[in-house]
């Protein structure tokens, strides 16, 4: 029950609260250039699916960490969400930097991947750290996708984008190194094809 209520807290704070990041962003420091409206709605329309990205990583890590009996495995799934709470105060202040908002259907998204992670989880542990290891090569994928596309004179928010992508992808190797296994082809590509339609949406809503 404990477990439930630091999950439903972790909720109410992602959802509702500014979220507050435990290291400076890697976009502090960099000069933010005046970009042409197109730019700048392409840059915040980007960085809100980033944004959405890192609410649903809140989700998925706290709905793994409830139904795990692995206490090491716990402590490494929260240090992982300590990690992406950072990412979700940098993708905010982006955000608010560029004049954009969060995506309104935040709960949703919220909520649909806290369902995905206790599945997953339920399964066993190998399968648990399977789903972690496949979401963090997607996020990947998705952010390298971010850099070809952000303006090149938004530097700060480029910022943002490389480090969360170094840190994804090292939290796929750890899943790796903890014993995950392989996930079959069919569920890859329902992870996918669930990504396709939340980014789509997130970029406009």
């Amino acid at each position: 029950m404990d477990r439930f209520l630091i999950a439903a807290d972790t909720a109410l704070r992602t959802l509702f609260a500014s979220p507050s990041a435990s290291q400076p962003s890697p976009a502090h420091g960099l000069p933010d250039a005046t970009l042409r409206e197109a730019d700048r709605r392409l840059a915040g329309a980007l960085m809100r699916v980033n944004h959405v990205g890192e609410v649903c990583a809140q989700a998925l890590y706290m709905a793994q960490a409830c139904v795990t009996r692995d206490e090491a495995l716990r402590g490494s799934l929260m240090d992982a969400a300590r990690e992406e709470t950072d990412h979700l105060a940098w993708t905010r202040e982006r955000l608010d930097a560029l004049g954009s908002r969060p995506s309104l259907l935040n709960p949703l998204w919220f909520a649909g991947a806290f369902a995905i992670g206790l599945a997953a989880a339920r399964v066993s542990d190998r399968a648990s750290l399977g789903f972690v290891v496949e979401t963090e090569r997607q996020v990947s994928e998705h952010l390298q996708g971010h850099l070809s596309r952000l303006p090149a004179e938004d530097l700060p928010s480029r910022a943002v984008v490389e480090r969360m992508k170094e840190d994804e992808e090292r939290h796929a190797s750890q899943a790796l190194a903890a014993g995950a296994m392989e996930l079959p082809a069919p569920a890859r590509w329902l992870m996918r094809g669930a990504a396709r339609v939340m980014t789509g949406t997130a970029h406009y809503i």
